[in-house]
């Protein structure tokens, strides 16, 4: 009898570029997939937060280097990225949130989050797989997105529209770059512990409300993201594109 085995969770030999890497789940996906084998190119804006995470995952012995970058700027990403050479696995989790209720809503902050959330993951998504394309062997590109992409929220009328946007670039990028051997996916976290969210857990209030909806009875944390994007990147995830990983403590089940 002929048994089958498991495909592997490594990616040794695979070269990676995170974004938003510096901290957060950024940090969490970059460390999973360098824990794994790939290569690491981390890029972020901020040099100095950047340089410190790269410089610990070294001391690690992990396989990384730092990228100062801002994917906002579509003419530095797309140079950056078409420098790069190959690509296997790009990890979209640069992302920003300027909550407010939708009356008060200016067209200041509208841009700020869409140009960041929605925007730029659409084209750094596009040179990415440019990258693959070229090197004719496929390859895995997961946005992070959020729970708030596949339901609405209290004062966040436009997070949860630029998330919702990133879903449907998600599907029909999939459909579109399949035939390359290219996947197309996103992760969609509950509220995670990370500097983007320090506001709102330093509200009592709103976490006892985050409480009563996680359904788990907890709040995430980085590493509940890193096994999520390492199944994505990797061969165990071979037959999945175009859909989206909720993880989110049972948040969208009720």
């Amino acid at each position: 009898m002929k048994l089958p085995h498991t495909p592997s969770f490594r990616l040794d030999g695979r070269r990676a570029l995170v974004a938003g890497a510096s901290r957060g789940i950024g940090l969490g996906c970059a460390m999973a997939l360098a824990e794994a084998g790939a290569h690491v190119i981390c890029a972020a804006r901020g040099k100095e937060a950047l340089d410190e995470a790269v410089q610990a995952m070294q001391a690690e012995g992990l396989s990384a280097e730092a990228l100062v970058l801002d994917l906002a700027d579509l003419d530095a990403m797309t140079a950056a990225m078409r420098g790069l050479g190959s690509l296997d696995i790009f990890v979209n989790s640069a992302g920003t949130a300027r909550h407010s209720k939708a009356l008060d809503t200016t067209p200041e902050n509208f841009d700020a989050v869409m140009d960041t959330n929605f925007r730029a993951a659409y084209f750094a998504s596009r040179e990415a797989a440019r990258l693959m394309v070229a090197e004719e062997r496929g390859g895995s590109i997961i946005n992070i997105s959020s729970q708030m992409g596949l339901v609405g929220g209290i004062d966040r009328t436009v997070y949860a529209a630029s998330k919702h946007a990133v879903e449907g670039m998600t599907k029909s990028m999939a459909i579109e770059w399949g035939g390359n051997g290219i996947r197309v996916n996103t992760i969609c976290p509950t509220f995670i512990r990370t500097p983007l969210t320090e506001p709102t857990f330093a509200d009592p209030e709103r976490v006892a409300w985050i409480m009563t909806t996680i359904k788990l009875g907890r709040v995430g944390e980085v590493e509940d993201i890193m096994g999520a994007v390492l199944y994505l990147a990797s061969d165990t995830s071979s037959l999945v594109t175009g859909t989206s990983l909720l993880v989110d403590g049972g948040w969208t089940a009720g």
